[in-house]
Parts: C-alpha cells; sequence; structure tokens
C-alpha cells in the first residue's frame, strides 16, 4: 500500500503554501515543472508521527477562483483529480475574511466526494474558539484553528487526522515477495508492454494483487525457482484522465515504487531520448539509492546512423548514474528482455550484499594510498576505518577526524573506489561519516591547591616583568 494522500485545497491566500511548508519542514518543497503538471504544483513525504513512524504524503494544490464556472480551466481538472485520489483533504478558509461565497461553492462541491474532510480555519492567531462559530455553515462540522505561519494548532490538526489515515490489509503488506522489481517510465514508452513480454514468457504462479487507483500493482511470479514481484506503475488512470499525456500522480507512483523495490528498470523510448521527467525520475532513483537499469526501448525501430546517436546522447545525460547498465531491447517483439534477467539478479545480490570490516578497511587503505585525504579548512581529513551500516543501498560509515564538510569530489572518489573494488554493478553505495569526538570537550581542568598555589606565583613573576 503506498502512503496516505493529504489533499491541501481552498481558495487563493488562505495559507495552503504555508501550512505545507510548515507540514515538510522547509521552506520550498519539491515543486514538478513537467508537462501535464501546474507549475505551482508541489508534493513532499512527511513523518506525521514519530512515535508510531506514520507517513503520509501532502499535496499543495492551485488555488480554486470563481473563473470559468468555480475554477480556472488550467487548475481544475488536476484539482479535482487529486481531489477524488485522496485519502484525506484539508479545506483551507481563512479566519480574517470569514466564510465568502466561494468558499460555499467548494464546500458543496467537497461534501459530494464523500470523502474524510477537515475543515482547516487558518490565521487564527491566538486559536479564539469564537472564530469558528461562522464556519458552522459550510456543512463540514468543527474546524479546526490553526496558525500556519506561527505553528499554532499543528499539533492538534495530526491528532484530528491520524485516526482517519487507511490501514493496510494483510494482502498488501504480503503482496512484495521475492526480488521486487519496479518498471518506472514515462507513459507509452513501453512499460505495461515489457511487462506483459516477461509474464508472456514465463506463464507460472502469475497472481494480479491490485491496491487502490492510486497505488502500484503487483504482481509476483517465478522463474526457475527465484521468486519475483514486479511493481507496475503503469495503467493505473481513471478512463476519463487517460488522455493527459502527464498523470497527476506519476510522481507518486513512482515514489512509492522505490519505497519497496529492490531493482529499478527505468524504461526510456529510443525514439525520444532522455527527457526533462525522464531526468526527474532518475535523480529521485539515485536520492533513494536503489539499484538501476536502463532500458532503451523500441530499439529496432532506429537505424544504424540513429542507434549511434541515442547511444552518444544517452552517454552525455546518464552521466551521474554512471553505475547503471544500459541495455538496448525491443519489448514488443522480444528482442533482449530474458537478458534482464541475469542483471536483475546480480544487482539484487549487490545492494543486499554485506562485506566484513576487515575487507572494507583493506580497500580503504588502498584508496587512501591511491588518494590522500584532502585538507579542508586547513586540517587534514583523516580516515581511520570504515564498516557497513546497512543494505539496499549498501551504507558504509567512516569513522576519523574533521570528517564534517567531506568535499564533493573526494567523496565521489571513495564511492568509485569501493564500487570497483567490491566489483558492484548497478548498485550505488551510500557513504556517512563520523568523526571522534574529543572526550575533553566541554570539561574544564579542577585545578588542585598546588597547582592554584604555582600558578598565582607564575602571575605575580610574569606582573613584575
Amino acid at each position: 500500500m503506498g502512503l496516505p494522500i493529504i489533499c491541501l485545497v481552498g481558495r487563493p491566500n488562505v495559507g495552503k503554501s504555508t501550512l505545507f511548508n510548515r507540514l515538510s519542514h522547509s521552506r520550498q518543497a519539491l515543486v514538478s515543472d513537467l508537462e501535464g503538471l501546474t507549475r505551482d504544483r508541489q508534493y513532499a513525504e512527511v513523518l506525521l508521527d514519530d512515535d508510531t513512524q506514520t507517513f503520509a504524503t501532502i499535496i499543495d494544490t492551485g488555488g480554486l477562483t470563481n473563473k470559468n464556472n468555480l475554477v480556472d480551466s488550467g487548475i481544475q481538472g488536476q484539482v479535482l483529480n487529486a481531489l477524488e485520489e485522496s485519502n484525506i483533504i484539508y479545506f483551507m478558509v481563512s479566519s480574517r475574511d470569514g466564510v465568502i461565497g466561494l468558499d460555499l461553492e467548494i464546500a458543496a462541491r467537497l461534501r459530494k466526494l464523500k470523502k474524510n474532510i477537515i475543515l482547516v480555519c487558518n490565521k487564527a492567531e491566538g486559536l479564539n474558539p469564537t472564530l469558528a462559530a461562522e464556519f458552522f455553515e459550510l456543512g463540514l462540522g468543527e474546524p479546526m484553528l490553526i496558525s500556519a505561519e506561527h505553528g499554532q494548532g499543528i499539533a492538534d490538526l495530526i491528532d484530528a487526522t491520524l485516526p482517519l489515515l487507511p490501514q493496510a490489509t494483510v494482502d498488501e503488506i504480503e503482496a512484495v515477495k521475492g526480488i521486487a522489481v519496479a518498471v518506472l517510465g514515462r507513459p507509452n514508452v513501453g512499460k505495461s508492454t515489457l511487462i506483459n513480454r516477461i509474464l508472456g514468457q514465463e506463464r507460472v504462479l502469475v497472481i494480479d494483487l491490485p491496491g487502490t487507483t492510486r497505488d502500484s500493482i503487483y504482481i509476483p511470479f517465478e522463474r526457475e525457482g527465484q521468486k519475483y514481484t514486479l511493481i507496475d506503475t503503469a495503467g493505473i488512470r481513471r478512463k476519463r484522465s487517460t488522455h493527459e499525456k502527464v498523470e497527476i500522480f506519476s510522481i507518486i507512483k513512482a515514489i512509492d515504487a522505490l519505497e519497496k523495490a529492490h531493482v529499478v528498470i527505468l524504461v526510456l523510448d529510443a525514439q525520444v531520448g532522455v527527457t526533462e521527467q525522464d531526468a526527474t525520475l532518475l535523480g529521485m532513483i539515485a536520492d533513494k539509492g536503489r539499484a538501476l537499469l536502463i532500458v532503451i526501448n523500441k530499439w529496432d525501430g532506429l537505424d544504424d546512423y540513429q542507434k549511434q546517436e541515442v547511444k552518444r546522447k544517452l552517454e552525455i545525460k546518464l552521466s551521474f548514474v554512471n553505475y547503471a547498465s544500459v541495455h538496448y531491447i525491443s519489448a514488443l517483439h522480444g528482442s533482449g528482455v530474458g537478458k534482464l534477467f541475469a542483471p536483475i539478479n546480480q544487482s539484487y545480490q549487490n545492494a543486499g550484499g554485506q562485506y566484513s570490516t576487515s575487507i572494507l578497511n583493506k580497500i580503504l587503505e588502498k584508496a587512501n594510498q591511491g588518494h590522500q585525504p584532502p585538507p579542508v579548512k586547513g586540517k587534514r581529513l583523516k580516515v581511520k576505518y570504515v564498516n557497513q551500516t546497512d543494505v539496499f543501498p549498501p551504507t558504509f560509515t567512516f569513522h576519523g577526524n574533521h570528517l564534517q564538510n567531506v568535499p564533493n569530489a573526494y567523496e565521489r572518489y571513495l564511492k568509485n573506489f569501493f564500487i570497483n573494488a567490491l566489483k558492484l554493478t548497478n548498485t550505488p553505495i551510500k557513504i556517512e561519516y563520523k568523526s571522534g569526538d574529543n572526550p575533553f570537550k566541554d570539561k574544564k581542568n579542577i585545578l588542585n591547591a598546588r597547582q592554584i598555589a604555582k600558578k598565582r606565583r607564575l602571575m605575580k613573576f610574569v606582573k613584575k616583568r
């Protein structure tokens, strides 16, 4: 099951973005400026409750206006889609403005959705209950008084939200079995064709476990004794939105798939190359540290010159994920598809591999011999030893002195050196640093009586001179 979705909706200037930034603990959360998405759309993964580690995805939508019968045409469809796909809706109004006609119109439409709606009365500094009285006429129950700007009432808002969050079912919890492989890519690059080709070749132990309309679809299957779960983000769209080039929740679906995946297959269109949305997906995959295979589909439709040009451009645009292998296939005809399983299996082994501290420190010794750590702010870095602290991706913690500001160039050197030494394929590594603390820091040296007398004699001598 994907993360619950909370949608912030309301007319302009009621404080949606301020609340968004307050919940996401940022001043500017990730903004997607992709074809088919509004420029002001923002989304973020937030931790609602630290004790239960409850996370949710929040979405800041465009402000609703009374133009073109309630909302601007450029925002209307996307906001309505967001509302229908959300688990919880924060309908935001302003205590300073009171109830206006547009609030009543929006409330009327929200009530028809039969969703969990929390009426959020913002700009209510001091949280005076009398401010809430007139908002009962919106027919959405008691308003939650908050001040997003000053952080007042946010804890109560979250407490009211937690009981409304959906719970994962047993099927959803057990959906991922074996090696989880997420297939990502833009619409119409051939994701579904590739998945059907993979499943059509094997035709054993295939079970469809669909989630909700906003979730990915999990497809367990078995090949040569190895269990897999394909996570398909394609085809999960309502009929009324199939004409849209970019689905409103494509990024959120990709994030959910990445959370559960061991290995990611990013499908690119050979005839289009790397687009802006592809680059966004690659950045997300790199940030999550997932093992990655890049598949260039529709390869059979190019002539020799076009193939050389595609390879040349890919080499430039994919330089920041140089650990990933590139595979050229035709999902429609099946060429090259069967060869994907060997790198998938190897990537899984590498990403989940555990390496002894002795082996890692031998590699570190060779790395130091090849390139001494550079000085930072007049102090030379000293890396004493390294150990592994996590998997998926392999995470190595380097211990030493003055490691608070390791230069990016030196970190890239360490990553590439360890990847090559461990012979990792398609798998990035994550590096963390831990500097040794000075045991005498913040400790005051207490002098005994003899030392105090000696210090006083020394001070008298200095003053005489």
